[in-house]
């Protein structure tokens, strides 16, 4: 238990900063109008390229030992493809919808 506590004591600013991120986050999308919710969708998938591109230089940097490293990469990885794929196709389907129809 003890390293949890010491982990939690050296790193108390950035939970601080994550736990505002979270609740300003979540106003911001909840105050989002749904017209805007797809383009915003379609924009977070470029984030989310990046968050993929940081879990395979995680697991290129961690030692083959280090599973915890391993484990959130590869969590990184999969979860962040879903993301990709999924607004992905929103976006097609978005975009459907303004094409003239034959």
């Amino acid at each position: 238990m003890d390293p949890i506590f010491q982990f939690i004591a050296e790193n108390l600013t950035m939970i601080y900063v994550l736990i505002l991120a979270g609740f300003l986050g979540f106003e911001l999308i909840s105050n989002v109008p749904t017209v805007l919710h797809t383009p915003l969708m379609s924009g977070a998938n470029a984030i989310s390229g990046v968050v993929i591109i940081g879990a395979i230089l995680l697991i290129r940097q961690a030692e083959s030992s280090d599973y915890l490293a391993m484990s959130l990469g590869f969590i990184g990885i999969i979860l962040g493809m879903i993301n990709v794929v999924g607004g992905h196709a929103v976006t097609n389907r978005m975009l459907e919808m303004f094409k003239k129809k034959k």
